[in-house]
């Protein structure tokens, strides 16, 4: 599992950035939904420009209107859209004409699961409270796995991603508040650690 996708979301800083840049981060997460680590769209084009090529920026948007989510996916020049909401197909199709990967977030409680129902490229399990740092039970028997490339989210941190992965077979894991010192606020240590962690 040394090739683990690993997403860290919730930037707001360009030395979180570069962190994770450095450190080998498959994909960055900007969060356009209101919360803790929220960015405008102005602030993401700037971090996002920071970023190789080879590493995805991916805007995070939580139940906001189509075109809203347009136009900040526009404005911002990220590489992919993460819907965590109640996103219908429509959202899917929509944004699909433009280009960019498309990742669909959902929880723990609404399994099994297969990537691409909704027209999603990528699928993010996440616990029930996202963003809340508190882990679902991942390693429980009743589990039922997605099929294909699926990524793991919810109360993972350095400490227990590498096991996260081999126990449920995810593709990817995704941390936002498993790398903080405090709430929206990134370590570079954690980051570091996390990254190493995944890829042992």
């Amino acid at each position: 599992m040394s090739d683990l996708f690993v997403k860290i979301c919730g930037l707001r800083t360009a030395q979180d950035v570069d962190t994770c840049v450095e450190s080998g981060a498959d994909a960055i997460g900007f969060v356009f939904a209101a919360g803790a680590r929220t960015v405008d769209a102005a602030t993401a084009r700037r971090l996002a420009a920071r970023v190789p090529e080879h590493v995805l920026t991916v805007g995070v948007f939580r139940g906001q209107p189509l075109d809203e989510v347009r136009r900040l996916t526009q404005d911002s020049g990220i590489g992919a859209v993460q819907l965590h909401g109640d996103e219908g197909p429509e959202y899917y199709e929509a944004l699909a004409a433009a280009g960019r990967t498309l990742i669909r977030a959902t929880t723990a409680t609404e399994i099994p699961l297969r990537p691409g129902e909704l027209g999603e490229d990528l699928l993010l399990l996440d616990a029930p409270d996202p963003g809340s740092g508190k882990p679902w039970n991942w390693a429980s028997p009743d589990f039922a796995r997605p099929d294909g490339r699926w990524i793991l989210a919810g109360g993972l941190h350095p400490g227990n991603v590498r096991r996260a992965a081999e126990a449920t077979g995810a593709w990817g894991v995704d941390v936002s508040s498993g790398v903080e010192s405090q709430r929206g606020v990134k370590s570079g240590e954690l980051i570091r650690a996390f990254l190493a962690a995944a890829r042992a």
